[in-house]
């Protein structure tokens, strides 16, 4: 994107037609599945799903004055991503979203926590807007909350063994 928006309609209005429609059914598979208690907004130039300081006051651990991030959706130069932060949080949600999209026989490009797709076929949104249901803003704080305590108690048992 060239410019940065600062409304979710704004970046959509900044899309090409079939991106644009592209990213509005992917967002509303989302809303149709997000707990309410999540916000919807524009979080680090893209679509972003996050829980709200008001629920989670600490904020996102990497910068704190970020709500904390759960989902995002975004139009990028060579593909558009969806961006599942609730999945790198629990590796058995990660695995049930990769087996449910292998079933569907769709092939699924992948990182960590970054869906790439290049058109709306290419995503089944059925299976999406499952992994978005099942991850209620508690479950997800937990998750996130113990994942955190595990990478902060192996980072202290490295600097014990270095010394």
């Amino acid at each position: 994107m060239s410019k940065r928006t600062t409304t979710v309609a704004q970046y959509l209005a900044s899309l090409p037609p079939d991106r644009r429609e592209a990213m509005e059914a992917v967002r509303q598979v989302i809303l149709d599945n997000l707990d309410p208690s999540f916000e919807e907004g524009i979080q680090y130039g893209a679509i972003g799903y996050f829980v709200p300081h008001s629920v989670y006051p600490p904020g996102y651990h990497c910068d704190p004055k970020q709500p904390l991030p759960f989902a995002g959706i975004a139009s990028q130069k060579r593909h558009m991503g969806v961006y599942l932060f609730c999945l790198y949080t629990s590796a058995k949600e990660e695995q049930r979203f990769r087996e449910e999209w292998r079933q569907t026989g769709k092939q699924l490009d992948m990182g960590k926590s970054c869906v790439r797709f290049k058109k709306l076929d290419d995503v089944p949104l059925k299976v999406l807007g499952k992994a978005i249901k099942r991850m209620k803003i508690k479950k997800f704080i937990a998750s996130y909350e113990a994942g955190i305590s595990r990478t902060r108690s192996g980072s202290k048992k490295k600097t014990a063994k270095k010394k």
